[in-house]
């Protein structure tokens, strides 16, 4: 399941852009996007799967992609980041990039590296303590989670808070916390996640489910959506700072 010291990964995409995401929106970015994925969540917009070659767009924003063979050596992917200049940081995303955590303890860029992760992987998330100075860490709330059994709910959200702990804010490392929320939250889980966290972090975005185009005006999205996420809003900054951030990339289009 995991990447051993010396195999090569299986990459979707890299590109340069811009965070769409979180308290970094809008800082410059090389995007490195890992295939595969250990959880189906309900509310994933992301096609995760392994095509059999990873997309390069070398010039940002030319829409225009070679195609590299999968999978990517670690000095290949290291050659690849190159062109792309006056960057915040190389995003680790997904999928679930933790999958590839021995692939990325070996890498050797200049940009600090930004992790995003489902942050359900503690063993893979202790091998990169060291390695990422910014980590933005999904609580994937169970009840978002396809296929998931009772059984493993407790396990899940565990493994969830222990990520949280091995890669908390430090002097060296920033990490916020990222919630996705939809018209069937319960409001009660998001407290009880932040509850568990808030000291791990730096601060907590809550990021409504972010409807494209028309789709805008549709009831999922009206005014008592925007009261129940200010109401979660007001309780969680009790615990720390918390923000309500929607994703500007898909607003924007620019990934």
């Amino acid at each position: 399941m995991f990447s051993s010291n010396h195999e090569p990964a299986n990459i979707k995409e890299v590109f340069c852009s811009v965070q769409g995401e979180g308290p970094y929106v809008g800082m410059r970015q090389a995007f490195v996007r890992f295939s595969g994925c250990n959880l189906n969540c309900s509310y994933c917009d992301t096609n995760f799967g392994n095509p059999g070659t990873c997309d390069y767009e070398r010039v940002e924003g030319s829409g225009i992609s070679e195609k590299v063979p999968n999978p990517v050596s670690i000095e290949k992917l290291e050659s690849m980041l190159q062109p792309f200049k006056k960057l915040h940081s190389v995003s680790l995303t997904g999928g679930e990039p933790l999958l590839h955590a021995d692939f990325i303890e070996k890498l050797n860029i200049s940009a600090p590296l930004y992790l995003e992760s489902n942050m359900t992987l503690p063993e893979q998330a202790r091998k990169l303590r060291k390695n990422v100075a910014y980590v933005a860490g999904d609580f994937k709330l169970p009840e978002a989670i396809r296929d998931i059994c009772p059984e493993t709910r407790e396990v899940h959200v565990e493994n969830t808070i222990e990520c949280f702990r091995l890669l908390k804010k430090s002097s060296s490392r920033d990490c916020f916390c990222k919630i996705v929320i939809g018209k069937n939250t319960n409001s009660d889980t998001v407290i009880m996640a932040a509850e568990a966290i808030a000291t791990c972090v730096s601060c907590i975005v809550l990021q409504p489910e972010t409807p494209l185009g028309s789709a805008v005006r549709t009831p999922g999205f009206t005014q008592a959506s925007v009261q129940t996420i200010l109401k979660l809003q007001k309780t969680l900054l009790e615990l720390t700072d918390t923000r309500i951030i929607p994703q500007t990339h898909r607003m924007w289009g620019c990934l």
